[in-house]
């Protein structure tokens, strides 16, 4: 048996009560800590009546909004596992993860309504409930109020599973990273002492709330601290800004992917915007060019870079902010309550300064797939998760991530794998083979290039791909470009090169990241 979860927001409902802990800035609403609490227990309530038991999953297709917290914190409350979904998805792609997770219950926003009713629909889905943030009688809102809050608590430990996050698929699917309680207490210990999170932090969230980054860098350890979120439900750099510069918003934190930073940095207010009270601005999931570390930096910005997944809660590791400049490129040192290796093929541990991959081990880790005990049993060596990641170490210890063992791509912070993208693209009749690889570019850190090859006879043009694309994919995983040719390059096993594609269309005059 694992260690007992204990429930945060009773705590600092009986401990901070009447402090603000998450501000909605879209609607100005402002809920305390007691407020929180009172919102999760009669939502917890509310799904028992619906006959949510322990393991039951509830899916939330829902903005940047407090009522994210809630739901969260509801389910921790009577043992459910929470799923927040990915609003850009189409609907195919959701109706696959509801297919697979088999939720009791969709939560969803006004605002989503078509794609919600669709996947009711589609997926037979028992019970829904409507929330419309600008209004008041919502379904969302009258069974909230209507429950007395009484639910059954119902005990958890560590080990019980809180919350499924989905990431695409290597296989063309998505796979239902499990998140335990453990793994979230111990990424609020290990992104949260580093960080400087405490009762005091104030942070700006603009990273949507589906994604492991929006939801725990750092907004679940500020929580778990008793501080304040600021939740934007579309990023803005003008009006992130003006957050970031306000005294009387107090922020203290941000985190962002490199794209926010980029966006931010270019905006003809960033130069007379104060910084000067931001503790800690973290930046993760795509590597960091060097031109917006120094933008930030000569403003006295203290920048911490980072490497994590999904499935590591989502920190891993972290370069201090000491070392940024001293240490450009590198994603720092493993945090404290885990630790990083670098193997061979063999599995053997290389010396400092070979490249290998990097695998991953401690309490921070997930216990595998949802639903995928064979993709779960791939993902580790023993108790080291396998990441997809070469890397190596320099003299000092720091960590370097040279490549990607996996053909994976980062599109302004989301993670795309070809295969997904390739599935959509072999519906298209004409095409006889398709590959997808990742290209640099300005805006986006980088995007997917198409490259087809057309059976005997057929003719397509690159609007048309696109526009299938569109029709069938959320808009980050969309191909920026195609190019039509005679052959895929491949070995003596008929696998693809996608390494002699990159070099091709790379060093062909794709854009650098400025």
């Amino acid at each position: 048996m694992g260690t007992k979860y204990y429930d945060w927001t009773a705590y600092h409902a009986g401990v901070r009560a009447n402090k603000v802990a998450i501000v909605d800035l879209d609607t100005a609403e402002e809920v305390t800590y007691a407020a929180l609490d009172d919102r999760a227990a009669r939502l917890a309530h509310w799904l028992q009546t619906q006959g949510v038991a322990k393991g039951d999953r509830v899916t939330l297709l829902t903005p940047n909004c407090p009522e994210v917290f809630e739901a969260q914190f509801a389910c921790s409350k009577i043992g459910a596992i929470c799923i927040p979904l990915n609003w850009r998805l189409t609907v195919p792609e959701l109706e696959y993860i509801l297919g697979d997770a088999a939720p009791k219950v969709l939560i969803y926003e006004a605002k989503f309504a078509y794609a919600a009713e669709q996947l009711i629909s589609l997926c037979s889905l028992p019970t829904h409930l409507r929330l419309d943030s600008e209004d008041g009688a919502c379904a969302y809102k009258q069974v909230q109020a209507a429950m007395a809050g009484d639910y059954q608590a119902v005990e958890c430990t560590h080990d019980d599973v809180a919350m499924i996050m989905y990431t695409s698929g290597t296989t063309g699917h998505p796979k239902g990273a499990m998140i335990t309680f453990g793994m979230n207490f111990y990424n609020a210990v290990n992104l949260g002492i580093p960080s400087g999170i405490s009762a005091d932090t104030v942070q700006l969230v603009v990273l949507p709330l589906f994604h492991t980054g929006g939801m725990n860098c750092y907004a679940n350890p500020i929580l778990h601290a008793g501080g304040r979120l600021l939740l934007m439900r579309d990023f803005d750099p003008g009006r992130a800004l003006a957050v970031l510069g306000d005294e009387s918003m107090g922020v203290t934190h941000f985190f962002g992917v490199p794209a926010p930073y980029q966006f931010m940095m270019q905006h003809p207010d960033f130069a007379a915007t104060d910084l000067s009270r931001i503790v800690t601005a973290g930046v993760g999931g795509a590597p960091c060019a060097e031109a917006i570390l120094r933008g930030w930096i000569d403003r006295g910005v203290p920048l911490i870079q980072g490497w994590g997944m999904t499935e590591t809660s989502p920190g891993g590791t972290m370069l201090d902010a000491a070392d940024v400049m001293r240490k450009i490129g590198s994603a720092g040192k493993a945090l404290l309550h885990t630790e990083i290796k670098i193997v061979d093929d063999d599995g053997e541990t290389l010396p400092w300064g070979e490249v290998g991959e990097l695998l991953i081990r401690g309490p921070n880790i997930t216990p595998g797939y949802w639903n995928k005990p064979e993709a779960t049993a791939d993902s580790f060596v023993d108790d080291w998760l396998k990441t997809g990641d070469a890397a190596r170490f320099d003299e000092e210890g720091f960590v370097y991530i040279v490549d990607r063992w996996k053909d994976m791509y980062i599109s302004g912070g989301e993670n795309v794998y070809p295969a997904e993208v390739e599935n959509v693209l072999y519906q298209l009749e004409q095409v006889a083979e398709a590959a997808i690889i990742g290209v640099p570019d300005e805006r986006w850190g980088e995007t997917g290039k198409a490259v087809l090859v057309l059976k005997s006879g057929q003719s397509l043009d690159a609007d048309a791909v696109i526009g299938h694309c569109l029709a069938n994919l959320a808009k980050f995983k969309v191909p920026s470009s195609v190019e039509f040719i005679q052959a895929l390059p491949r070995n003596a096993t008929g696998k693809v090169l996608k390494r002699a594609l990159r070099d091709q269309y790379v060093d062909e005059g794709a854009p650098a990241i400025s």
